[in-house]
Parts: structure tokens; C-alpha cells; sequence
């Protein structure tokens, strides 16, 4: 098949981390072409979607990651497959992305739907289910969050559409910033903000679930640095290897039909003790460190959807 990665810089990521180079290392290895292009070199001209971008392969070997083909326009309608793996921040240029990339959805796969990650923003998805997730509130008024506070006490405030562990602030009892950071937010931003109840448990780690086309296959946990409340290994957290317990699975078994309805076929869920509070399906990350923890082949699940659904 033809396969093209819609994401950041490939000749930059980590690859001993970045999932989307072992995605495209397993797909080479199953005789699929690849090409690569950034979101800003993706355009609608006259009835075709198209991109500008290079044939690429990829091999381990540190600093020579990629060969890079000579830059080429190519029109998207011509692949089997497009991956849409930058990663975010959420903004109104990745979302015209996934409304470029519908014109073209499911004549050519696009992995996931973008209609369906437009749509699901990992903050925004998990609030169709309340009964799993930790005490929540989405609002801009300062007033409504200063209640949420007073009510729970020890809470979470972040951007909704945040990434990374970005502008993550913990705010407890004590705390007296919370209107000094809402007008840092709202100064430079439009958006709402979420707060959460603070959940204790994220000491002992944020664990990310990995589903394939709604199953879970195995979980690595991310452990907060010393003085840390974020678990994002941007930021310092360290992965360990961990299994999936009996609510992982619960909560898998909650929200796996719908992601395999909507075409989320590779989709990292975070869950800390026994809520979840996050389902990514922008740019999920962390099957390298499965792999290395418990030998489990996630790239090689994920071509073995997108291939039978091809087939069909």
C-alpha cells in the first residue's frame, strides 16, 4: 500500500520514543511505500487534496533516521492510507487539516477519522462518561471554577486544549492564584479552561492504556519527577512497565465500542488510580515503551487493523 504521514518534522523526532517513526518502521517492514509531508505543505486546489512532501525510508540508526526522497506534490486521493499523527496543540490549523483530509476519508483511510478527532478532543470525549472520570468543569467564568475549588479544595487547572503537560497548575487548599493565573489564561486565549478534582494517586503514576481499533493491549505507567505533579515524559516523567488492572479494563470495555464505531483505530487513554482523564486520539504516544517493557508489537496490531479494514 501507499502511506502518508501527516505530522511533524520527521527528521527530528526521537526514535527510541516517537510512535509514529515505529509505525512507519513496521509498515516499511510489511512492504508498504511511505511519504511524508508537514500540515503546512497539505492544500485544497481545484477539487484535489494534495501535499507537498517526500518518499522517505527509515532505519535505527541514530541521526540518519530517515532518506528523504527530493521534494514532490502528490494528490493524497492516490494513497490507501493517510496518517494524521502531528501532534497538537488543537488549534483551527489542525482542524482544517481533518476537514482537508474528510474530502479524501474513506476512499482513502485516514487513521483516525478526522471527522471523529475533530470532534473528540481527548479533554472533551471523556465527558461522555461522567461515571468514569474524576469530579470536572469546563467553563471560562471565574466565578464557576472558583466554586468548583472551594467545593473539592485541592484541584487541577489547565488549557482544554493543551498538550504536553503544558500550563498544568495544581492548586491546593492554600492556594490564593487561581484569579491571577484565569486572567494569564483568558489574556492570551478565547478558550475555556478545565479543572479537576486533584486524584493523589497520579504520586504513583498516570497510567497511558493503548487501544487498538477498541481493544486495550497493554499500559505503561508514567511517574511524576521529584516535586512534579505532571507525568508527561516531555516534562521529566518516567515510564515503568505495568499491567492492566480490572478497572483499566472496565473502563476499556466502556468506551472501546464507540472509538471502534468512529474509526479511532490507535488511541492512548490516561488513567490515574481508577479514573480516566484523558482519550487521546490526536497523536498518541508510548507504544515503543510497551514494546521494550513486554515485548507486545503495537505497530504491528495497528497495520493489522488498517490492513483488514483495506482488505474489506
Amino acid at each position: 500500500m501507499k502511506i502518508a504521514f501527516q505530522m511533524d518534522p520527521i527528521q527530528t523526532v526521537n526514535i527510541d520514543a516517537d510512535s509514529t517513526f515505529r509505525i512507519a518502521e513496521e509498515a516499511q517492514a510489511r512492504g508498504h511505500e511511505l511519504f511524508f509531508y508537514t500540515p503546512d505543505h497539505l492544500a485544497f486546489q481545484e477539487g484535489k487534496v494534495t501535499a507537498r512532501g517526500q518518499y522517505f525510508t527509515v532505519q535505527r540508526v541514530q541521526g540518519q533516521h530517515a532518506d528523504l526522497s527530493e521534494m514532490q506534490e502528490v494528490d493524497l486521493a492516490d494513497f490507501d492510507v493517510v496518517w494524521l499523527r502531528q501532534d497538537p496543540p488543537f488549534d483551527m490549523h489542525y482542524i482544517t487539516t481533518t476537514h482537508l483530509l474528510d474530502l479524501i476519508h474513506p476512499d482513502t483511510l485516514v487513521v483516525n477519522d478526522p471527522f471523529w478527532v475533530r470532534n473528540y478532543p481527548e479533554k472533551l470525549l471523556v465527558l461522555r462518561f461522567p461515571d468514569l472520570t474524576p469530579p470536572t468543569t469546563i467553563a471560562r467564568d471565574l466565578e464557576t471554577i472558583k466554586a468548583f475549588k472551594e467545593k473539592h479544595g485541592d484541584v487541577i487547572l489547565k488549557p482544554l486544549y493543551g498538550n504536553g503537560g503544558a500550563g498544568v497548575f495544581r492548586l491546593d487548599q492554600n492556594d490564593r492564584n487561581l484569579a491571577s493565573l484565569h486572567e494569564v489564561f483568558t489574556g492570551f486565549s478565547r478558550e475555556p479552561l478545565i479543572v479537576q478534582k486533584f486524584l493523589p494517586d497520579v504520586s504513583n503514576g498516570d497510567k497511558r492504556v493503548i487501544l487498538v481499533d477498541g481493544e486495550p493491549i497493554g499500559a505503561i505507567n508514567r511517574v511524576p519527577a521529584k516535586g512534579e505533579t505532571r507525568s508527561n515524559m516531555h516534562v521529566g516523567g518516567r515510564p515503568e512497565k505495568v499491567g492492566l488492572t480490572e478497572r483499566d479494563r472496565e473502563i476499556c470495555t466502556a468506551i472501546g465500542p464507540l472509538l471502534r464505531e468512529k474509526g479511532q483505530i490507535f488511541v492512548g487513554i490516561d488513567v490515574i488510580g481508577d479514573y480516566l482523564t484523558e482519550i487521546n486520539v490526536t497523536s498518541p504516544t508510548g507504544i515503543q515503551e510497551l514494546e521494550r517493557f513486554d515485548g507486545i508489537n503495537a505497530a504491528e496490531k495497528i497495520w493489522q487493523a488498517i490492513e483488514a479494514r483495506r482488505a474489506g
